[in-house]
């Protein structure tokens, strides 16, 4: 049975939905209309899916997906660098959406994400910090991060370069180039490639796969993976909070907004 993941009344639409397949967990995203665009108050809802799915006891594996044509086409851009809840700083804002984000490399069963379309900026990111990844031929992904004025900062950089290099996270990162599906599963990305028809289903295959196996064996096989990977990303989580924050508080920041908002070219200094 679905169940959004916040307690919302009826007439509002769940943002992020779970639902359960025996022991396989499905959690959706489900502003379509938005191209799966997040906010705060998606984020809200995706995380208490995730510790929905982290307290209950049995699940063998998760499966992540999109409704409609995209995974995510990242934050919503009406709600970045804005007000801050309860008047947070940038950097307790930061470092708070950082502890809901290791969520992902804490979950006690494999997350498969599934995409189609556009997988966008942080959710991106959010989506390398999970186990495997299924894409299908209309998958894109895109790091926009530095034509907006913020850093790559949310893990993500770090296991892309963990997985396809220096070279291809420096260019993703810093020349905001999109990256097409097949290229992704060439660099490891993503662990297959498929029809858009195929996304799902083949995602599920591997989460009933999983869910087959001996689960402490599959426990012991994500934290040799863990031990082999994690601290890096760990590492650069911690660095890229302080990092985003003083991006925000920066001069070219500040100028790049004000050159959008008056319709001139900015002048950037440095600082």
């Amino acid at each position: 049975m679905r169940q959004p993941c916040r307690n919302v009344k009826l007439r509002r639409m769940a943002l992020v939905e779970l639902h359960w397949r025996g022991d396989v967990a499905v959690i959706t995203n489900n502003r379509p209309e938005k191209l799966n665009a997040t906010s705060d108050e998606f984020n809200r809802q995706l995380w208490e899916c995730f510790y929905a799915v982290s307290v209950r006891p049995g699940v063998r594996a998760v499966v992540w997906r999109g409704e409609g044509k995209a995974f995510s086409a990242g934050r919503d851009l009406a709600e970045l660098g804005g007000k801050r809840d309860d008047g947070m700083s940038h950097l307790q804002h930061i470092e708070r959406g950082h502890g809901w984000t290791q969520m992902l490399l804490t979950c006690p069963a494999p997350i498969i994400v599934a995409i189609k379309g556009w997988a966008i900026g942080g959710m991106f990111e959010r989506a390398l910090l999970a186990d495997l990844r299924v894409g299908g031929r209309s998958a894109k992904f895109f790091l926009p991060e530095a034509s907006l004025g913020s850093v790559v900062d949310s893990g993500g950089l770090a296991r892309l370069f963990q997985i396809a290099g220096h070279g291809v996270a420096s260019d993703m990162a810093l020349t905001g180039r999109i990256m097409e599906a097949e290229e992704a599963f060439n660099h490891g990305i993503l662990a297959r490639l498929v029809d858009d028809d195929d996304v799902d289903d083949t995602a599920f295959a591997m989460a009933e796969k999983i869910a087959e196996a001996p689960a402490f064996t599959i426990k012991m096989i994500r934290r040799d993976i863990a031990h082999i990977g994690h601290q890096l990303v760990r590492d650069s989580i911690e660095h890229e909070a302080i990092l985003q924050a003083q991006a925000y508080a920066s001069d070219d920041y500040r100028e790049m907004k004000a050159a959008k908002a008056e319709g001139r070219a900015p002048v950037y200094r440095g600082r």
